[in-house]
């Protein structure tokens, strides 16, 4: 076990036979293991680790005198660090601890393995206070090994330290937001600094999930930043095996998690996501039900909102809008047909699956179910069981994104061209060529617009703004039913079921079918100051209870009474 093997003999008392010390032959010469003290600061060290509740971690066992009275003052192990053979093969018999469960010996040569060996046998989290306790006559035995052995030990203690807070001890909650370019990470981190609650931004490396350097970053943000909880929108950061999930669990630092898209399509095929430390919030209020019984406790259901520092009506000042944007009736969005395309590709090698799709998404768009495998289940059994037997989990995942897509580019095109009588602006992307070729009635391609830099200054060009909500949210609503009428804008959307409970009735304009569109277009076109009307009431709702600081401070007393008792 020893580096180098030393030779090592027994002082005994002559009275009693106790062993009172080793003298070890070191490097030609003969040190004494113990001083004219004995071992008497090593066990007060013991006493006052276990009083205060620390698990002790020894560096080098000695004659035993402190670890033995570690475990009679009640610990429940005691982890030692000791590669001196000799050493132990007086010392544990002596101390009648020689196979003692309790007591866990180490021996790794690696200081940073012994460390962490040492450190999992004794602490039940990475919270859980150690105390530290070397015996000054091993750093003489070994000294690289020892120096760095104790080194790791005592960063581990201090990392303890440190990060063994009580959560939610403060009245302004801290948070740990996992940063990235991510769609409404900016609105989060404007909203926590509006509010007041300090946040410190994490970035997610190259939005992949669960890295290493993430990992070494999180803990270090833990231990300096002292979070009340992490953050996180989609989940994003969480690798698939669940590590990072259980490491938050083990530092007991709450985790909450808001999904602004469909979370199966996010989780599909996801084990170990769920967590007493995650609590999840959803955009959609349909998707509280699964999400229960995928196992995550107590979902909140929390819709999107607008920043009206951004989305808000033009001021002498601004920057001039492009000419082109003017318009009396307007659409802002994808074709979807590159989002069709990509896992129609990639499902190649299924065409018997595939064959159908268009099919199967108009079927889907028309039906009850939310979710692709519950509509596939209800309606369909046999492409069910097709859809099951894909050999791999990413191409049932495809699957569900074709019929999702597919299901709502159908839709998008039946309500855009409702609007095409009124010679619209379309901003998007190059295939709504495709979509809407000639001789199509006349209207004007955009390029994609930017949403922070554009859009704020888009939408009150427009007399009408017309919004068709995603397949993936068939009852929920999307941010543009707040963005619109927070700058100003008219906006036309599709009634669903969670527009009426962020709005009453006559704060919005809707459709129940695409059908309905160029008449309501005609409607609203002829009666301008019915439209302001309109416009102005759903503003003064978004102003008093849509924002992202509504929701934010709603998401941060959510967690404090979830994990702040």
């Amino acid at each position: 076990m020893s580096p180098v093997p030393r030779a090592a003999t027994p002082v005994t008392d002559p009275d009693t036979g106790r062993l009172v010390d080793i003298r070890l032959a070191v490097s030609g010469k003969t040190r004494h293991l113990c001083g004219r003290q004995g071992e008497t600061r090593l066990a007060e060290a013991a006493r006052q680790a276990v009083a205060a509740g620390e698990a002790p971690v020894f560096v080098g066992f000695g004659l035993g005198a402190a670890p033995a009275l570690a475990l009679a003052l009640g610990a429940p192990r005691v982890a030692v660090i000791d590669r001196e053979s000799g050493i132990l093969d007086l010392a544990l018999p002596a101390r009648g601890l020689a196979g003692d469960p309790r007591l866990v010996l180490v021996d790794d040569p690696d200081p940073e393995a012994a460390a962490a060996r040492a450190l999992a046998a004794v602490a039940a989290s990475p919270t859980s206070p150690v105390a530290v306790i070397e015996h000054p006559a091993y750093a003489r035995l070994d000294p690289d090994y020892h120096r760095e052995t104790v080194r790791r030990l005592r960063a581990a203690a201090l990392f303890r330290q440190r990060a063994g807070y009580r959560k939610f001890a403060a009245p302004a909650s801290r948070v740990l937001l996992f940063s990235s370019d991510y769609f409404l990470v900016r609105e989060i981190a404007e909203a926590l600094a509006g509010l007041g609650a300090p946040f410190h931004p994490l970035p997610l490396p190259d939005m992949e999930r669960g890295q290493t350097r993430f990992v070494e970053d999180l803990l270090a943000a833990v231990a300096d930043f002292r979070p009340d909880f992490a953050l996180t929108v989609n989940h994003l950061g969480l690798d698939r095996e669940g590590r990072l999930m259980g490491l938050l669990a083990d530092l007991e630092l709450p985790l909450a998690s808001w999904f602004v898209d469909n979370q199966h399509l996010i989780l599909h095929d996801f084990p170990r996501q769920t967590s007493p430390w995650c609590r999840v919030f959803t955009w959609d209020a349909d998707t509280v039900p699964s999400l229960a019984a995928m196992g995550f406790p107590e979902p909140v259901f929390l819709p999107l909102a607008t920043d009206p520092g951004r989305f808000r009506p033009p001021k002498p000042g601004d920057p001039p809008p492009d000419p082109s944007w003017s318009a009396a009736c307007s659409f802002v969005g994808n074709s979807m047909v590159r989002q069709v395309r990509q896992p129609l590709s990639r499902l190649a090698a299924f065409p018997e699956l595939t064959r159908d799709h268009a099919a199967l998404a108009a079927d889907f768009a028309g039906h009850e179910s939310r979710g692709v495998r519950d509509f596939l289940a209800r309606k369909h059994p046999a492409v069910l069981q097709a859809y099951l037997a894909l050999p791999a989990s990413t191409d049932r995942l495809a699957f569900e994104l074709l019929l999702t897509w597919e299901a709502t580019r159908q839709y998008r095109v039946r309500c855009v061209a409702g609007i095409l009588p009124f010679s619209p602006a379309i901003a998007g992307d190059r295939h709504w060529a495709e979509t809407f070729p000639a001789p199509s009635p006349p209207w004007r391609h955009l390029p994609p617009l930017d949403y922070y830099r554009d859009l704020p200054r888009f939408y009150p060009r427009s007399d009408i703004s017309l919004n068709c909500t995603s397949m993936q949210m068939k009852g929920a609503v999307n941010q543009r039913v707040f963005d619109i009428p927070a700058c100003g804008g008219f906006a036309l959307t599709d009634r669903r079921e969670q527009l009426h409970q962020a709005f009453d009735p006559d704060e919005t304009a809707c459709y129940d079918h695409p059908d309905e569109i160029p008449d309501l277009v005609r409607h609203y076109l002829a009666r301008p100051a019915e439209r302001r009307r309109i416009a102005d009431k759903a503003r003064f709702r978004i102003l008093a209870e849509h924002t992202y600081r509504h929701r934010l401070s709603t998401l941060i007393e959510a967690m404090r009474r979830r994990y702040g008792g």
